[in-house]
């Protein structure tokens, strides 16, 4: 707040009397509050002013209340424009905090809803309307996108789950397979060898015979 103060607010206020001023002549005082008594708002913090009507040389006069704008000829010389004090007050606070302002919170638009015409009142309402509906369908948009993302991820998810599973299971099923030819050898090998054994007692009986 304090830097708003010093390198917006101050310098817009001096350059808006059309006399050459920076920020350095600018007398003033101010006071922070971060509430109101009155109000329920948690976002209550506010800054009051007091500013000189002179200078700091005391040799220029300054009065933010002249009707004047930015006069060249006659006695009173500069003057001061409050509209465009207000409108660079507004930019330079959304540059220097980066907030995005919608077209209802701006001066212009509280400006002409008081001052303006009907038919200025009107179509500022309209493009503040267009202005929501295309929030609206940038945030379903998005939304949307989000949720198909989502969808998307849970889905390859699942795939990728089932490939670990079926790989799983054939590498089980390997192992199954291997173990049954091992056994199978195993049993073929036991029956080769009785059946030697048997050959080899057959030949005995038939000498003792002989």
């Amino acid at each position: 707040m304090k830097r708003y103060i010093r390198e917006v607010f101050i310098l817009e206020y001096a350059k808006n009397f059309n006399k050459g001023l920076s920020e350095a002549d600018i007398k003033f005082y101010g006071k922070i509050h971060f509430d109101r008594t009155r109000s329920d708002n948690e976002l209550n913090m506010h800054c009051h002013l007091i500013v000189s009507r002179k200078d700091q040389s005391n040799k220029k006069k300054l009065s933010p209340l002249t009707n004047h704008k930015n006069t060249k000829n006659g006695v009173i010389k500069g003057g001061f424009d409050r509209v465009n004090l207000f409108q660079q007050a507004e930019h330079g606070f959304d540059k220097l905090f980066g907030y995005d302002r919608q077209l209802s919170e701006s001066f212009d638009y509280h400006n002409t809803m008081k001052n303006g015409s009907i038919s200025e009142q009107l179509e500022l309402q309209n493009q503040d309307f267009t202005g929501e509906k295309k929030t609206e369908i940038f945030q379903s948009s998005e939304r949307e996108n989000n949720i198909s993302c989502n969808l998307e991820s849970k889905q390859n998810k699942g795939k990728s789950d089932n490939q670990k599973n079926k790989s799983n299971i054939n590498s089980l099923l390997s192992i199954f397979s291997l173990g049954d030819g091992n056994n199978y050898h195993a049993t073929l090998a036991n029956k080769l060898q009785v059946q030697k054994r048997k050959k080899k007692k057959q030949r005995g009986i038939s000498r003792t015979k002989r």
